[in-house]
Protein backbone atom coordinates (compact mmCIF):
# COMPACT_ATOMS: atom_id res chain seq x y z
CA UNK A 1 0.00 0.00 0.00
CA UNK A 2 1.44 3.03 -0.70
CA UNK A 3 0.03 7.15 0.14
CA UNK A 4 0.37 9.83 -2.28
CA UNK A 5 1.88 8.00 -4.82
CA UNK A 6 4.91 10.25 -6.83
CA UNK A 7 3.31 8.56 -9.91
CA UNK A 8 0.07 9.53 -9.60
CA UNK A 9 0.04 13.01 -8.00
CA UNK A 10 2.72 13.81 -11.06
CA UNK A 11 0.12 12.69 -13.65
CA UNK A 12 -2.41 14.90 -11.98
CA UNK A 13 -0.67 17.63 -11.45
CA UNK A 14 0.55 17.52 -15.19
CA UNK A 15 -2.56 16.97 -17.11
CA UNK A 16 -4.31 19.60 -14.70
CA UNK A 17 -1.81 21.84 -15.60
CA UNK A 18 -2.42 21.22 -19.22
CA UNK A 19 -5.96 21.36 -19.52
CA UNK A 20 -5.83 24.57 -17.52
CA UNK A 21 -3.85 26.28 -20.38
CA UNK A 22 -6.43 25.28 -23.23
CA UNK A 23 -7.93 27.81 -24.62
CA UNK A 24 -11.40 29.86 -23.25
CA UNK A 25 -13.04 28.70 -26.32
CA UNK A 26 -12.35 25.26 -25.23
CA UNK A 27 -13.42 25.62 -21.02
CA UNK A 28 -16.66 27.08 -19.70
CA UNK A 29 -15.76 29.55 -17.04
CA UNK A 30 -17.27 26.99 -14.46
CA UNK A 31 -15.12 24.06 -15.84
CA UNK A 32 -12.29 26.38 -15.64
CA UNK A 33 -12.94 27.30 -11.92
CA UNK A 34 -13.56 23.34 -10.86
CA UNK A 35 -10.50 22.28 -12.72
CA UNK A 36 -8.58 25.24 -10.76
CA UNK A 37 -9.89 24.37 -7.78
CA UNK A 38 -9.27 20.77 -8.49
CA UNK A 39 -5.18 21.51 -8.86
CA UNK A 40 -5.29 22.99 -5.36
CA UNK A 41 -6.50 19.95 -3.56
CA UNK A 42 -3.89 17.74 -5.48
CA UNK A 43 -0.99 16.63 -2.59
CA UNK A 44 2.19 17.81 -3.12
CA UNK A 45 5.19 15.33 -4.74
CA UNK A 46 7.04 13.46 -2.01
CA UNK A 47 10.90 13.86 -1.23
CA UNK A 48 13.29 11.64 0.66
CA UNK A 49 16.66 12.38 1.47
CA UNK A 50 19.82 10.02 1.18
CA UNK A 51 23.61 11.07 2.62
CA UNK A 52 22.53 14.33 3.02
CA UNK A 53 20.92 14.82 -0.68
CA UNK A 54 16.95 15.64 -1.76
CA UNK A 55 15.93 13.06 -3.80
CA UNK A 56 12.48 11.49 -5.53
CA UNK A 57 10.55 9.25 -3.93
CA UNK A 58 7.73 6.53 -4.89
CA UNK A 59 5.36 7.98 -2.94
CA UNK A 60 4.92 9.97 0.58
CA UNK A 61 4.97 6.77 2.55
CA UNK A 62 5.02 2.46 1.59
CA UNK A 63 5.33 -0.51 2.78
CA UNK A 64 7.90 -2.10 -0.02
CA UNK A 65 8.00 -2.06 -3.86
CA UNK A 66 6.20 -4.93 -5.78
CA UNK A 67 7.69 -4.48 -9.18
CA UNK A 68 10.31 -3.87 -10.72
CA UNK A 69 10.31 -0.51 -12.05
CA UNK A 70 11.85 2.67 -11.26
CA UNK A 71 8.17 4.89 -9.94
CA UNK A 72 10.58 7.54 -8.51
CA UNK A 73 11.13 9.09 -12.33
CA UNK A 74 7.69 9.17 -13.64
CA UNK A 75 7.85 13.21 -12.62
CA UNK A 76 10.91 12.90 -15.02
CA UNK A 77 9.01 10.57 -17.61
CA UNK A 78 6.30 10.35 -18.94
CA UNK A 79 5.15 14.12 -17.17
CA UNK A 80 8.14 15.80 -17.82
CA UNK A 81 8.02 18.22 -14.13
CA UNK A 82 11.94 17.39 -13.63
CA UNK A 83 14.65 17.28 -16.62
CA UNK A 84 16.96 19.55 -18.47
CA UNK A 85 16.65 23.02 -18.37
CA UNK A 86 13.79 22.68 -15.33
CA UNK A 87 14.18 23.39 -11.76
CA UNK A 88 15.33 20.79 -9.41
CA UNK A 89 17.62 18.40 -11.88
CA UNK A 90 19.25 18.15 -9.09
CA UNK A 91 17.57 16.32 -7.54
CA UNK A 92 15.92 13.99 -9.99
CA UNK A 93 19.94 12.71 -10.46
CA UNK A 94 21.01 12.31 -6.48
CA UNK A 95 17.83 9.33 -6.86
CA UNK A 96 19.65 8.19 -9.88
CA UNK A 97 23.45 8.19 -8.37
CA UNK A 98 22.11 7.74 -4.59
CA UNK A 99 18.78 5.49 -4.60
CA UNK A 100 19.97 2.12 -4.06
CA UNK A 101 16.53 0.81 -5.25
CA UNK A 102 17.07 2.57 -8.34
CA UNK A 103 20.26 0.90 -9.06
CA UNK A 104 18.93 -2.28 -8.03
CA UNK A 105 15.81 -1.94 -10.43
CA UNK A 106 18.02 -0.19 -13.41
CA UNK A 107 18.00 -2.29 -16.78
CA UNK A 108 17.09 -2.49 -20.20
CA UNK A 109 14.95 -5.56 -20.29
CA UNK A 110 11.51 -5.53 -21.19
CA UNK A 111 9.38 -2.68 -20.80
CA UNK A 112 12.15 -0.64 -18.04
CA UNK A 113 11.98 3.06 -18.82
CA UNK A 114 15.86 3.85 -17.45
CA UNK A 115 17.04 4.41 -20.87
CA UNK A 116 14.05 7.18 -21.39
CA UNK A 117 14.67 8.43 -17.82
CA UNK A 118 18.62 9.07 -18.65
CA UNK A 119 18.25 10.69 -21.32
CA UNK A 120 15.65 13.16 -19.92
CA UNK A 121 17.90 13.72 -17.13
CA UNK A 122 20.89 14.45 -19.81
CA UNK A 123 23.44 11.41 -18.63
CA UNK A 124 24.63 10.52 -22.06
CA UNK A 125 26.69 7.49 -21.45
CA UNK A 126 23.93 5.66 -19.65
CA UNK A 127 21.38 6.35 -22.12
CA UNK A 128 23.82 5.26 -24.97
CA UNK A 129 24.47 1.84 -22.65
CA UNK A 130 20.81 1.18 -22.06
CA UNK A 131 19.33 2.18 -25.53
CA UNK A 132 21.80 0.23 -26.90
CA UNK A 133 21.13 -2.63 -25.33
CA UNK A 134 17.67 -2.15 -25.95
CA UNK A 135 18.11 -1.98 -29.32
CA UNK A 136 20.50 -4.51 -30.55
CA UNK A 137 20.02 -7.74 -32.20
CA UNK A 138 17.66 -10.25 -30.51
CA UNK A 139 19.25 -13.01 -31.88
CA UNK A 140 16.19 -14.62 -33.28
CA UNK A 141 15.04 -14.99 -36.66
CA UNK A 142 13.30 -11.44 -36.98
CA UNK A 143 16.11 -9.26 -35.22
CA UNK A 144 13.25 -7.29 -33.45
CA UNK A 145 11.35 -10.12 -31.47
CA UNK A 146 12.89 -9.03 -28.81
CA UNK A 147 12.10 -10.89 -25.24
CA UNK A 148 10.56 -12.05 -23.03
CA UNK A 149 11.41 -9.59 -20.72
CA UNK A 150 8.71 -9.90 -18.12
CA UNK A 151 6.02 -10.65 -20.50
CA UNK A 152 6.25 -12.53 -23.98
CA UNK A 153 8.36 -12.86 -27.38
CA UNK A 154 8.23 -10.89 -29.54
CA UNK A 155 7.94 -7.91 -26.43
CA UNK A 156 6.94 -4.84 -28.05
CA UNK A 157 7.26 -3.04 -24.95
CA UNK A 158 11.03 -3.56 -24.82
CA UNK A 159 11.08 -2.31 -28.58
CA UNK A 160 8.73 1.04 -27.87
CA UNK A 161 10.75 1.84 -24.86
CA UNK A 162 13.90 1.58 -26.85
CA UNK A 163 12.87 3.56 -29.70
CA UNK A 164 11.22 6.11 -27.29
CA UNK A 165 14.60 6.61 -25.60
CA UNK A 166 16.73 6.60 -28.94
CA UNK A 167 14.19 9.58 -29.85
CA UNK A 168 14.82 11.54 -26.13
CA UNK A 169 18.78 11.66 -26.90
CA UNK A 170 18.31 13.07 -30.37
CA UNK A 171 15.22 15.39 -29.37
CA UNK A 172 13.45 16.46 -26.32
CA UNK A 173 10.90 18.67 -26.61
CA UNK A 174 9.00 21.16 -23.51
CA UNK A 175 6.04 23.29 -24.88
CA UNK A 176 7.25 25.03 -27.37
CA UNK A 177 11.11 24.49 -26.40
CA UNK A 178 13.16 22.07 -28.57
CA UNK A 179 16.30 20.76 -27.40
CA UNK A 180 18.49 18.54 -29.59
CA UNK A 181 20.94 16.37 -28.92
CA UNK A 182 20.52 16.37 -24.99
CA UNK A 183 22.02 12.79 -24.51
CA UNK A 184 23.91 11.94 -28.16
CA UNK A 185 26.81 10.91 -27.81
CA UNK A 186 29.04 13.29 -29.84
CA UNK A 187 31.31 10.62 -31.43
CA UNK A 188 27.85 8.91 -33.22
CA UNK A 189 27.19 10.59 -36.54
CA UNK A 190 23.56 10.61 -37.22
CA UNK A 191 20.74 11.60 -39.55
CA UNK A 192 17.28 12.13 -38.54
CA UNK A 193 14.11 13.79 -39.22
CA UNK A 194 11.55 13.91 -36.13
CA UNK A 195 8.19 15.50 -35.27
CA UNK A 196 7.27 17.62 -32.50
CA UNK A 197 4.82 19.73 -30.97
CA UNK A 198 2.60 22.92 -32.98
CA UNK A 199 2.69 20.66 -36.62
CA UNK A 200 6.50 21.14 -36.73
CA UNK A 201 9.71 18.82 -38.07
CA UNK A 202 13.43 19.10 -37.54
CA UNK A 203 15.46 17.26 -39.74
CA UNK A 204 19.46 17.73 -38.56
CA UNK A 205 22.24 15.66 -39.48
CA UNK A 206 25.69 15.32 -37.23
CA UNK A 207 28.83 14.66 -38.41
CA UNK A 208 32.39 14.09 -36.67
CA UNK A 209 30.61 15.53 -33.65
CA UNK A 210 29.29 18.77 -35.09
CA UNK A 211 25.89 19.40 -36.67
CA UNK A 212 26.51 20.13 -40.08
CA UNK A 213 22.61 20.37 -41.69
CA UNK A 214 19.62 21.26 -39.89
CA UNK A 215 16.37 21.57 -41.62
CA UNK A 216 13.12 22.79 -39.81
CA UNK A 217 9.42 23.61 -40.81
CA UNK A 218 8.22 26.00 -39.86
CA UNK A 219 11.38 28.30 -40.73
CA UNK A 220 9.80 30.19 -37.72
CA UNK A 221 9.63 27.47 -35.14
CA UNK A 222 14.18 27.49 -35.55
CA UNK A 223 14.36 30.47 -32.81
CA UNK A 224 12.57 27.79 -30.24
CA UNK A 225 15.76 25.08 -30.92
CA UNK A 226 18.91 24.90 -28.39
CA UNK A 227 22.03 22.99 -28.73
CA UNK A 228 22.93 20.96 -26.40
CA UNK A 229 25.44 18.76 -27.42
CA UNK A 230 28.08 17.37 -24.77
CA UNK A 231 31.17 18.97 -25.57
Amino acid sequence: MAYNSNSTIAALQTITKRMLALPDSYLSKEERGKLEGFLKRIPPISFGEIDGHKTLTPAKSWERVNNEENTQFYPVFPWGIYGLGKPELETALNTWRLDTLVARFRSGIGWKQDNIFAARLGLTDEAAKLTTFKLKNSGRRFPAFWGPGFDWTPDHNWGGSGMIGLQEMLMQVDDKKILLFPAWPKDWDVHFKLHAPYNTTVEATLKDGKMVDLKVLPEDRRKDITMMLAQ
